[in-house]
């Protein structure tokens, strides 16, 4: 990835510390963590370090299943399974234990991010998918231009690359908004008429910018707003 494009994508990561929730959270699977380990493995036994790699992998191996041998015949002399087997078996015993906890702590966390999911943040979500796509086909067509098509080449880059920057803190300000609003609501919904104020100007910035880029962000911000306000009406009126 060129120097650029770097620091513009919202990872996972960040997006959860803006939104304070586990949102996107995907579920870990053991398999594929192995295969991530085995390529890697795999790798390094191709490259110039094979010969330390491969003695470095089959002794861990070699040292887990002596050292397992060791405490098993002290434990459970005279157990009927070969202690090979039941290294093999507490080894497939021992992933699906641990791909179940993944699988909880998993339902655990989309349970809370479901439960605190708004409308708007909903939105914010979309168009924060969005715009990590716009940076991915950056990406790829920046590949594809290292690969000898020049004529690829993305005409005033910098000029793209300025305007996502905007985009991107515009999204990062809105998400900020909406998690500000979502954690102080009761409050808000206490003292509305301390915000009430607030509409009429970021209506009115709305309609100065509402034909940019910039403008549709500043928008989606603006909904936030009325998004919290109805909410509080309709709290209000069931009261």
């Amino acid at each position: 990835m060129r120097n650029d494009l770097k620091g513009l994508e919202i990872s996972q990561r960040e997006l959860q510390q803006l939104t304070n929730l586990p949102v996107n959270e995907e579920l870990i699977l053991v398999v594929d963590q192995l295969k991530k380990i085995a390529n890697r493995f795999v790798e390094k036994i191709r490259g110039p370090e094979a010969a330390t790699a491969f003695f470095i992998g089959t002794s861990i191996l070699v040292f887990s299943y002596l050292f397992f041998n060791a405490v098993a015949s002290l434990i459970l002399p005279g157990f009927p399974i070969p202690y090979g087997i039941l290294f093999i078996l507490l080894l497939a015993g021992g992933g699906c234990l641990t791909q179940y906890i993944l699988y909880f702590i998993w339902k655990q966390k989309n349970k809370i991010a479901q439960a605190n999911m708004t409308h708007s943040l909903q939105i914010l979500l979309s168009d924060v998918e969005r715009y990590n796509n716009v940076i991915k086909a950056i990406y790829i067509n920046d590949q594809i231009e290292a690969a000898g098509n020049t004529e690829v080449s993305i005409k005033e880059r910098n000029k793209v690359l300025d305007a996502l920057s905007l985009t991107r803190a515009d999204l990062v300000r809105a998400i900020k908004t909406e998690r500000i609003l979502r954690e102080n609501k009761n409050f808000i919904i206490g003292n509305s008429d301390l915000f009430a104020n607030n509409l009429p100007t970021l209506s009115a910035l709305q309609v100065s910018e509402q034909a940019t880029e910039h403008g549709r962000l500043l928008n989606e911000a603006l909904k936030i707003a009325l998004d919290v306000q109805l909410e509080m009406k309709r709290l209000q009126s069931q009261s």
